[in-house]
């Protein structure tokens, strides 16, 4: 579906689920008009908004923020980073919003990337049991992956988003003009998302992606962004068609967890630091491809067109870790069922199927093709600076 907005025609995307109805926007300057959107998506009903941003995030862009609000929103911060990502922060935000005088007919606004999005929705499921959310995604992983859903959730020290909820927005707002101060980094991180969403599921989006990389990757001020809102379009097409079919992620659902078993395990073995998420499930991408390929559910000619693409919107950053390291890590993963691992595989671009006998010997040959590649494709020092999402 379609909207003239602003004299343009803009994507807006319904997701439809058996316990929530909403849409996703995908448009520029977005937060300019963000005070009556939200009142017409409560109409008649009071509501008092909570943003919940980091301070580097509120620096960039809160004038453009605040710009339809006649009465300033309460503002809580919570630090960038996964490491932030912790039961810790969600009672620190509960009790500064109970001290702010927040009630159930209080409206958090998730302002910032993955991390924000999924402690602010966590949050909105759990204070006073439950209460209203919108996402307003500011990183490109975040508009096209994580703030559509209803995914919620913090890490724990044994493993990431061990603890959470399904707890879905009232509303996605897409405003692409955030990715204009996004880090090239941070935009080809969640780049990578979206090669993943055509590696499973839109053999199109693939192929759009392989023959427009240069315009894609435009990121300064002022670039023609017609190429990289397509992408984002097409990526949450699929990420809301999957999610409208499976909610709870029963069946198709997990389809969208492809690269991220190794991808999840590389992020606790560098202890969330080095990689990026987009980055690490680029590498758990490629070792997954491995796995496809020793089972020969994929032909080598694909599962190239696959890997070539994934580092075509590299550099993926180089880390240290053995493979039986990350493979002894996956057995923390929240997808695994009685012990089994689960585990996506490709069999073609667009087509993938859910396997529950990935053996550990074969998984850590997998792994350790990928760690080969990685040795011998980046040239660069491994990194031991701290990156944040």
């Amino acid at each position: 579906m379609s909207v003239r907005y602003d004299g343009n025609i803009v994507p807006v995307i319904p997701v439809n689920t058996p316990s929530a109805n909403y849409n996703v926007t995908i448009a520029s300057s977005l937060l300019r008009t963000l005070h009556p959107r939200l009142r017409r998506l409560n109409p008649g009903k009071p509501f008092r908004p909570f943003v919940i941003t980091s301070p580097d995030i509120w620096a960039l862009w809160s004038k453009p923020f605040l710009a339809s609000f006649k009465e300033s929103p309460t503002v809580l911060f919570l630090p960038s980073g996964e490491r932030h990502k912790r039961m810790s922060s969600v009672e620190s935000l509960a009790q500064q919003l109970s001290t702010a005088g927040a009630d159930r007919d209080s409206l958090l606004l998730a302002f910032g990337g993955g991390v924000i999005g999924d402690i602010t929705g966590f949050l909105a499921a759990i204070y006073m049991r439950g209460i209203r959310y919108v996402q307003i995604p500011s990183t490109l992983l975040a508009q096209v992956d994580s703030s559509i859903g209803g995914k919620t959730g913090v890490n724990l020290l044994a493993g990431k988003n061990l603890i959470g909820s399904f707890h879905h927005p009232q509303a996605v707002f897409a405003d692409t003009d955030l990715l204009g101060t996004l880090a090239p980094a941070q935009l080809r991180a969640g780049l990578q998302e979206s090669i993943k969403a055509g590696i499973i599921y839109d053999a199109k989006l693939f192929r759009y992606m392989e023959q427009n990389a240069a315009a894609i990757l435009k990121t300064k001020r002022g670039a023609d962004t017609k190429a990289l809102t397509h992408v984002v379009a097409a990526s949450v097409r699929v990420k809301a068609s999957v999610v409208s079919q499976d909610e709870k992620e029963s069946g198709l659902r997990m389809i969208l967890n492809f690269g991220h078993t190794i991808g999840h395990a590389i992020e606790a073995a560098t202890n969330y630091k080095q990689l990026l998420h987009g980055e690490a499930v680029a590498w758990g991408s490629i070792a997954a491809l491995n796995v496809a390929l020793a089972r020969k559910a994929i032909t080598q000619k694909e599962a190239d067109r696959m890997t070539q693409l994934i580092l075509r919107y590299g550099p993926l950053p180089p880390f240290k870790a053995t493979a039986q390291k990350l493979v002894a890590l996956t057995a923390r993963d929240k997808k695994n069922r009685s012990g089994v691992r689960s585990f996506v595989l490709p069999t073609a671009i667009g087509h993938t199927e859910i396997v529950r006998d990935v053996t550990e010997p074969e998984l850590i040959a997998a792994t350790q093709s990928m760690l080969t590649l990685m040795r011998s494709h980046t040239t660069a020092p491994v990194s031991t600076k701290k990156r944040t999402a």
